[in-house]
């Protein structure tokens, strides 16, 4: 058997789209979950890719996540929305939190959207990529099972708490900065783990606190805050902004997104957008225009971005190249199987 095994963008989510309905999801539920993971893995970011679907499919078997769940949609005040994902993947809440954001902030400058009973969040970068190419400025927070510890203590209680930032650019795609306030998105490390690699040195402890390489043995303990202290603090930033202030649950609250057993993770995602031009009385092009000129007057400096942008160049042209093992799970979870899951599924 090959190591790898290439699929075409569209046979990728068809694979997805076939392996989660198969396990308990709705189609349109299971269209919304495939674009994103597939959109994810075109963009080099395989944490929040395909590696997913496994786990996916397993608690949408179990109930853990409701394959079937609608968002429902309050507006609690003009220019803010409240989202309930029902238990159900993110993906559909996300969705339907665009589209209110698209059409409520150029009426009043600024929008909100708070979803709770929620899931995996997923590549923040592309949720608010999505609300750039609309012509809005963006900003999203999500939190996560937890996965680092208060700074100064021992124990797992936070989560990696992604922040995704996008807005339009003067010329060419949006700029996107989309990062985890761990050293690195645990994602990457189930992923790791899945395909029996090894992770850097200063990712992560493991469940004894002592610093490990083996990605295993790493989703057993808990994640390194970015920057010490710093990062600790965003993360509990966070927590109050994702979690407390849509009335979702804390990471120390939820369960793995992982395991297939256990009650559904109930997190929470904060998303912000912002009319630009008329924030900044019609100077916003022109800023980001002197902008990127000084950055590019330096010829080692770039914008964050051209690494997702020439992935995802090249997954269109030549699709994604999956891990061989990988592509047969979901293969067979399409057909009906149910494989055994991976050490680093069962661990999450």
């Amino acid at each position: 058997m090959p190591d790898t095994v290439r699929l075409s963008l569209d046979a990728a989510h068809a694979l997805v789209v076939d392996a989660l309905t198969a396990n308990g999801t709705g189609a349109a539920q299971a269209a919304a979950t495939a674009a994103a993971l597939v959109a994810a893995e075109a963009d080099g970011q395989a944490g929040h890719g395909l590696s997913r679907v496994p786990s996916y499919a397993a608690q949408a078997r179990t109930g853990k996540v409701d394959g079937h769940a609608v968002p429902c949609v309050d507006q609690p005040a003009a220019a803010l929305v409240r989202i309930d994902a029902g238990g159900g993947f993110a993906y559909p809440a996300v969705d339907v939190a665009i589209d209110c954001l698209v059409d409520m902030v150029p009426s009043f400058g600024l929008g909100a959207a708070a979803i709770h009973r929620s899931h995996h969040f997923g590549q923040a970068g592309r949720h608010v990529e999505r609300l750039a190419e609309a012509g809005l400025v963006a900003l999203a927070l999500s939190n996560t099972p937890q996965a680092m510890a208060f700074h100064g203590g021992r124990l797992p209680r936070l989560g990696t708490n992604p922040i995704a930032f996008a807005c339009p650019a003067t010329d060419g795609a949006p700029l996107v900065i989309d990062m985890a306030l761990s050293v690195a998105g645990r994602g990457k490390v189930n992923a790791a783990a899945q395909a029996g690699r090894p992770i850097p040195e200063g990712w992560a402890l493991d469940a004894q606190g002592r610093p490990t390489t083996d990605a295993t043995a790493a989703l057993a303990g808990s994640m390194l805050p970015v920057g010490g202290a710093k990062g600790a603090a965003l993360a509990l930033m966070v927590e109050v902004l994702a979690a407390a202030l849509t009335g979702a649950r804390f990471g120390f609250e939820a369960s793995s997104l992982f395991e297939a057993e256990g009650a559904p993770p109930g997190l929470g995602h904060l998303i912000l957008a912002f009319d630009a031009p008329a924030v900044s009385g019609d100077a916003f092009a022109e800023r980001m225009a002197v902008l990127a000129a000084t950055v590019a007057a330096e010829d080692d400096v770039r914008l964050p971005g051209t690494r997702r942008l020439a992935a995802r160049a090249a997954a269109a042209r030549d699709g994604l190249r999956l891990p061989a093992a990988l592509h047969a799970e979901i293969r067979a979870l399409a057909h009906g199987g149910r494989p055994q899951s991976s050490a680093a599924s069962r661990l999450g």
